[in-house]
């Protein structure tokens, strides 16, 4: 079952595509936290909903929010599919051991090895107040927690 809305965040500590460790309870007290699950890089669905949050980076990347996007893949290759795309937020890895921060969110898809589509936005006190879970072919309306974020922050 996914985290509800409601509870506290799992905590975590995964490295992001320059292999830097990213630890999400590191935003408590400071900022919102849009926590973006994807099943693989370079995939043209993927691609395109993270295409978006860099389109709207000043909604999702600003002084009272923060975007990490989570997929299996391994930091280096993050590195080139967040060079290629011109993402400039953070893009973590959670190769290994393989999926247990998706498996804790219960977001893993165990057929494919890889996270559903899946975002949670978490308040400043880390608290999910948000969610939305689709399957891997699937995709999110960015519009949908672009609304739910700015109801929160506002």
């Amino acid at each position: 079952m996914p985290v509800e809305v409601g509870q506290e965040a799992p905590d975590f500590e995964l490295r992001n595509q320059f292999g830097t460790p990213v630890r999400l309870s590191s935003f408590r007290g400071e900022k919102t936290v849009v926590v973006v699950f994807y099943p693989k890089a370079f995939t043209a669905t993927c691609t395109g909903e993270l295409c978006e949050i860099r389109d709207e980076r000043s909604v999702f990347e600003n002084d009272d929010t923060v975007v990490l996007g989570i997929s299996c893949d391994t930091t280096a290759t993050l590195k080139v599919f967040a060079e290629q795309e011109g993402y400039e937020f953070q893009l973590l890895s959670d190769f290994w051991p393989h999926g247990a921060v998706t498996q804790e969110y219960g977001v893993f898809f165990e057929p494919g090895g890889f996270p559903l589509r899946a975002t949670f936005i978490i308040d400043k006190d880390g608290v999910v107040r948000w969610s939305v879970v689709n399957g891997p072919g699937d995709a999110r309306r960015t519009q949908d927690y672009r609304d739910a974020l700015l109801a929160i922050t506002a």
